[in-house]
């Protein structure tokens, strides 16, 4: 059985791994949300899908090291515009 990628339903970060996730209230793991968008059952910052994508666009570098395409900071933008509304967070 083939296990399906998942990634932060706030900022689209692979969650790989345990560590990856953020926490209930519960102290335990969230299958939704990154360690960085969720911590002890509430959002880290109290942002906008525009705001979460600047955010994101400062660990371009980070995230180009690793892509098989290099993207400038504008065309990593209108992806982000198109992927982001389809994360939970962001749903309309």
């Amino acid at each position: 059985m083939e296990t399906q990628m998942k990634f932060c339903q706030s900022c689209g970060m692979p969650l790989n791994t345990d560590a990856d996730h953020g926490t209930n209230a519960d102290k335990s793991l969230n299958e939704d949300y990154c360690v960085y968008c969720f911590k002890e059952g509430n959002f880290t910052s109290d942002t906008t899908m525009d705001g979460m994508i600047e955010t994101c666009l400062q660990f371009l570098d980070e995230f180009n090291k690793d892509a098989p395409k290099k993207l400038t900071k504008e065309e990593a933008r209108a992806e982000m515009k198109k992927y982001f509304p389809m994360l939970k967070r962001w749903a309309k």
